[in-house]
């Protein structure tokens, strides 16, 4: 087995302990339909930034990688482990979210105003990404680059844009409610 296959299944696994966790923890406070939509939509509004911060900090991770002579296995796990997190997030960005929760409350926490927002931040991860093309198309022509740092660029950029707006929306949704 290669180093990024290594690299996906510990991302997998860490993923499915924290689904555990979580789940775990849940069953301890038992709530109605709408008081754990409330409060799951709460912690989404204050978490998005969180995530969205960490997503574009990591990419500098990448970089250091990629600029340096010699692979080391721990960086293909590292390519690998944003490999996750990006396909993770951009399934929670153009899906209601909640997969593990009843059917009953992800209908509840997806509302029309969390569907406007989510449609708002997934036109202006689009937008900032064209953006990020016309940016990389302007530098080859000075300066090549490869087409593996021109996709984890323009993927990284649209994502990081659409959670920043969607987790901006969604707090200013919430502080008015």
């Amino acid at each position: 087995m290669d180093d990024y296959a290594w690299g996906l299944l510990a991302g997998m696994t860490i993923g499915l302990l924290i689904v555990a966790i979580v789940k775990l923890r849940s069953r301890a406070k038992p709530m109605s339909v709408a008081e754990k939509a409330d409060y799951l939509s709460g912690r989404r509004a204050r978490m998005l930034p969180v995530l969205a911060i960490i997503y574009i900090t990591q990419q500098a991770t990448y970089f250091t990688i990629t600029s340096g002579a010699a692979r080391r296995t721990v960086d293909d796990v590292k390519i690998s482990a944003w490999l996750v997190f990006s396909i993770t997030l951009l399934a929670a960005l153009s899906t209601k979210g909640f997969w593990l929760e009843r059917r009953e409350v992800r209908s509840v926490i997806d509302d029309e105003v969390s569907r406007a927002n989510r449609q708002d931040a997934m036109r202006f991860g689009f937008i900032f990404a064209m953006l990020t093309c016309i940016v990389i198309y302007t530098v080859t022509m000075f300066e090549p680059v490869n087409g593996r740092d021109a996709v984890h660029v323009i993927l990284s950029d649209g994502l990081g844009a659409a959670l920043i707006r969607w987790g901006w929306l969604e707090r200013v949704a919430h502080r008015n409610a």
